[in-house]
């Protein structure tokens, strides 16, 4: 089994356990039998482009953020920018002139 396939079921996972839905329920709503939504989420099987669209639709999701596996949480991504901005000051104004011009 390819780890590829286990990275893209267990983001379909985490994405429906993040919307508060069962198996079963997900499974119901894209219309496949629940052990085939279990086999994609432990990575055994790869959805088809239907299936694939499908989950997208009902989790409320584009498709390209099931193969998003490089998740970085909030802490990580403050701690790296504050290393890089200690290693590299000239990064201050970069990233303040940036920080204007999307400010809303």
């Amino acid at each position: 089994m390819s780890n590829f396939k286990k990275l893209l079921g267990k983001k379909i996972q985490i994405i429906r356990k993040s919307k508060g839905l069962t198996q079963e329920k997900l499974a119901e709503l894209i219309n496949i039998e629940t052990p085939s939504l279990s086999y994609l989420e432990t990575g055994k099987y790869s959805p088809s482009i239907e299936t694939l669209e499908k989950l997208s639709v009902v989790l409320e999701v584009q498709p390209w953020e099931f193969y998003y596996f490089n998740e970085i949480s909030d802490n990580e991504m403050k701690a790296e920018i504050k290393k890089a901005l200690d290693e590299k000051p000239e990064l201050i104004k970069l990233l303040y002139n940036f920080y204007k011009s999307i400010e809303y």
